[in-house]
């Protein structure tokens, strides 16, 4: 229950015992999906109804990333980071986050909140492999590089219920998806403006 079972069955082969710390270099898609509200839910909310909200909320969206060969990297409070590889996985990656937002926009409202999400994705270059300490015995399966840190900008600069793209992978769906070309935005740490695409549907 605490590993996704891509990383454990690979933690079982012995390319993994074999290549602990070896890292690759991967062409995937990213995405942050993160809900709404929650910060203010967890002010005036006993902790059991929190977290029952949210495992709720996440249970319905593993089973729409499971179903298109995604890979749950990590929770991070009320976030999910997600990972695509293979073919078409930008394609893959946006056809579970539009589901995803309208599955749980079609939730009926709980304790005074509608439930939203805030969803940022990217494609590109990353680093695939076990981040940690050998020496605490405590690693990740995991990626990292400027295309995730560029996902997660987009989800934090999101509004209620916006999956953002950047103008890269919008080339590359354009012809699949109806996008809305937001206009260039300051994201953090990023020198230069960023276009920003909304994915409609």
């Amino acid at each position: 229950m605490y590993v996704d079972e891509n990383v454990l069955n690979f933690m079982g082969s012995r390319e993994y015992e074999a290549s602990l710390m070896v890292n690759e270099v991967v062409e995937a898609t990213v995405a942050f999906i993160d809900i709404c509200s929650f910060t203010s839910i967890i002010e005036k909310e006993m902790p059991d109804v929190v977290v029952d909200l949210l495992n709720r909320y996440f249970d319905l969206m593993v089973k729409e990333i499971i179903a298109q060969n995604g890979l749950i990297d990590k929770f991070i409070g009320d976030c999910i980071m997600v990972v695509f590889k293979g073919p078409y996985h930008l394609d893959r990656a946006i056809e579970v986050c539009l589901t995803i937002r309208n599955k749980i926009e079609e939730l009926p409202g709980n304790i005074d909140v509608l439930p939203k999400v805030f969803i940022g994705i990217n494609c590109g270059e990353m680093i695939c492999g076990n981040i940690g300490s050998t020496t605490l015995r405590r690693l990740d399966y995991t990626v990292i590089g400027d295309t995730v840190n560029t996902a997660q900008r987009l989800q934090s600069v999101a509004a209620s219920g916006q999956i953002l793209i950047n103008e890269a992978c919008y080339e590359k769906v354009k012809q699949s998806f109806n996008c809305e070309r937001i206009g260039a935005t300051n994201l953090k740490n990023k020198t230069e403006e960023v276009i920003v695409y909304e994915v409609k549907n």
